[in-house]
């Protein structure tokens, strides 16, 4: 069985199974690529880029501290 990797620009990343599965999907704005190129134009990740940037934030009255 075939993979076709496709791509949005909204939807992220699917992989299709099918040819005919494909070419509907590229009629609705997803585009063809090779996962392989890709992972060669990755730029290098760094330790900042899966920092959080804040706790989130507790609802409803502060609790009292005793």
């Amino acid at each position: 069985m075939a993979e076709i990797y496709l791509m949005h620009y909204r939807h992220g990343i699917k992989i299709a199974t099918m040819e005919l599965e494909a070419q509907y999907d590229e009629q609705n704005g997803w585009v063809r690529f090779d996962p392989d190129e890709m992972v060669a134009d990755l730029p290098e990740l760094t330790a900042e880029a899966n920092v959080m940037a804040e706790a989130p934030r507790r609802r409803g009255r502060p609790r009292k501290d005793d």
